[in-house]
């Protein structure tokens, strides 16, 4: 029987804009953060990954506390969409501030005005936004196919605005000013866009009554859902799929970080810093090539686990073409087997939510309870803990390697070195890791089983 529709094509496309907003703050900030601070504000890269570590401590359980906030929250506008909206304004204040940090200033004070905003950034605002926009997968429809849709319109938009953004921001910052006046003026144009599309994303859905997301004439029926935070905490840990999620959104995201090294590999190694948005090309087309096509896959194939599996196989022997064609000094090579490698990569990134929707229904079919928006905190940790840490550990990484801070031409070999291991193995390895996971979350086979047996 046809799965009954509840979105139009412009509810789809609406909301997938709310990942405008969301990459106008991750793109700029993991793409260009790390150089900013070390060549522009001038300070030392491994004192700026520790405070990136430390302030991941105060994140640590910012996303469960968020996610069941989510669920506990009863208003006009739903569960997830205020905190969404709201928590954007936050994100803008926060973002503007890590890029406009006074010259002025002594350095202590630099890195505590640093430290101060990344972590109000990470821990509270971007985390509220984001775990209510992926939780809309969720509670918008609980059509599979929508969800599949929803993902892949929501990561088109967020690969164009990646790659928007990491084509054009190096230009721009010297077109308005260069040095630190060029990076405050480029980040209130990225944080007045974000606003904009966030409120759209906002106002393009609507969030479906309790009532109706309940129905399952097959499921537990446990109409208490006034969990406790650690009860929804130990709802989650409880469901291996969850948790399978968290590690591969957690490599997903220090694999960015280590692409994101690339504005270092190509100033210092390929000796021309332009190529990073020629790289990003390579990256962020074949991922939206392969985000518009997912759908009728995953609808041809009744499923997303092959695919996932499959389909990160290629992104990993891409990955490992890299790396040969990085030591052989082909840039076009490079180019070409770094758009192999992200069209593996892509099929993941479109169903991903749905995927996580189907996590959240194999906790509800095995107790009754459902905690959709604590469950999309897998989202908000990852990137927190895997684009932070990959950020940390990029900064410890070219400090211990003897990187030269500064707007310098010119670094060590020691640091050439890490930067080949950095950019060309580490992404590689990290593709590898995740392939082996994706081969265990079968989740969809997990809830037929469950179903059948009730």
């Amino acid at each position: 029987m046809e799965e009954k529709r509840y979105l139009k094509w412009y509810n789809m496309v609406g909301y997938g804009t709310g990942d405008i907003a969301g990459n106008v703050v991750y793109a700029l900030l993991s793409s260009f953060v790390m150089i900013y601070l070390t060549n522009t504000v001038g300070l030392n890269a491994g004192i700026v990954g520790t405070l990136i570590a430390v302030s991941k401590l105060f994140d640590g359980v910012t996303d469960v506390f968020f996610g069941s906030m989510i669920d506990k929250t009863k208003s006009k506008m739903g569960k997830a969409r205020p905190w969404m909206f709201y928590g954007f304004f936050g994100c803008a204040l926060t973002l503007f501030g890590i890029f406009a940090i006074p010259t002025s200033l002594g350095k202590t004070a630099q890195y505590a005005w640093f430290f101060i905003a990344y972590t109000l950034l990470n821990a509270v605002f971007y985390t509220a936004n984001n775990i209510a926009y992926s939780s809309l997968t969720a509670l918008a429809t609980k059509n599979s196919k929508e969800r599949v849709q929803m993902g892949s319109f929501r990561f088109m938009f967020a690969f164009g605005t990646s790659l928007l953004i990491q084509t054009i921001t190096v230009g721009a910052v010297d077109i308005l000013g260069g040095g630190a006046v060029g990076w405050r003026n480029i980040a209130i144009i990225y944080c007045i866009v974000g606003i904009v599309t966030n409120t759209l994303a906002v106002f393009s859905v609507k969030e479906l009554p309790d009532e109706e997301l309940s129905e399952d004439s097959t499921a537990v029926t446990n109409t208490d859902d006034k969990l406790s935070l650690v009860q929804a905490a130990k709802l989650l840990f409880a469901n291996k799929y969850y948790l399978m999620i968290c590690v591969v959104y957690i490599l997903q995201q220090l694999y960015g970080a280590m692409i994101n090294i690339g504005i270092y590999f190509m100033t210092y190694v390929l000796l021309n810093k332009n190529l990073f948005g020629v790289f990003s090309w390579a990256i962020n087309i074949p991922l939206i090539i392969a985000l518009v096509f997912t759908p009728t896959i995953v609808s041809k194939w009744k499923g997303m686990y092959k695919l996932n599996k499959y389909s990160y196989m290629i992104a990993t022997l891409g990955r490992l073409f890299v790396v040969l064609a990085g030591y052989m000094g082909s840039v076009p090579l490079m180019l070409l087997f770094t758009a192999v490698a992200a069209l593996g990569q892509g099929p993941w990134q479109g169903d991903m939510n749905a995927v996580i929707a189907s996590c959240s229904e194999y906790t509800y079919l095995k107790t009754g309870k459902r905690i959709d928006g604590t469950m999309y905190s897998c989202t908000s940790l990852g990137v927190k803990i895997g684009g932070g840490l990959g950020t940390a550990i990029a900064g410890w990484m070219l400090d211990l390697s003897g990187f030269v801070n500064g707007d310098t031409a010119v670094q060590p070999d020691s640091c050439i070195s890490m930067m080949y291991f950095m950019y060309l193995w580490l992404p590689f390895i990290l593709d590898l890791l995740i392939t082996v996971i994706l081969s265990f979350m079968n989740v969809e086979d997990a809830n037929k089983k469950l179903q059948e047996n009730m």
